[in-house]
């Protein structure tokens, strides 16, 4: 008689015999340029809270992430860009501020449109994984 338990998401016997094992395609997406990864998951929700709150350190705050990581990926990114994606301004009245560019806001549709049509492919290629 054999007693069965289900551990990491697939049902194995006790006598090491797999009943039931089901595989699935899994991965990301990033863009990289000569120097390293330009835009990926985190960069693009990094530049859409800079849009929201009008500030890095606020998207930084968001996100539970330090300042100066956030300005990191920010310089790294308007360095590694042919255009400047966030524009920053410094002190006055109200403080300093932050905001996307139109070509930031192009970047971060086209990363979209990109991670959608990866995640269309991995979909449609789940449905053939055939592994024994």
């Amino acid at each position: 008689m054999f007693g069965y338990a289900l551990r990491y998401g697939f049902m194995v016997c006790k006598s090491s015999r797999v009943v039931n094992r089901k595989y699935r395609l899994r991965g990301r997406v990033w863009i990289e340029g000569s120097d390293g990864t330009f835009l990926g998951y985190g960069r693009v929700v990094l530049l859409e809270r800079i849009r929201e709150h009008g500030s890095i350190s606020a998207a930084a705050r968001s996100m539970e992430m330090s300042y100066r990581h956030a300005w990191k990926l920010v310089d790294s990114m308007n360095r590694q860009s042919r255009k400047i994606l966030v524009e920053r301004s410094t002190g006055g009245k109200g403080g300093g501020g932050a905001r996307l560019t139109r070509a930031g806001e192009e970047a971060v549709a086209e990363f979209w449109s990109a991670y959608a049509d990866f995640r269309s492919f991995l979909a449609e290629r789940n449905r053939r994984v055939e592994l024994y």
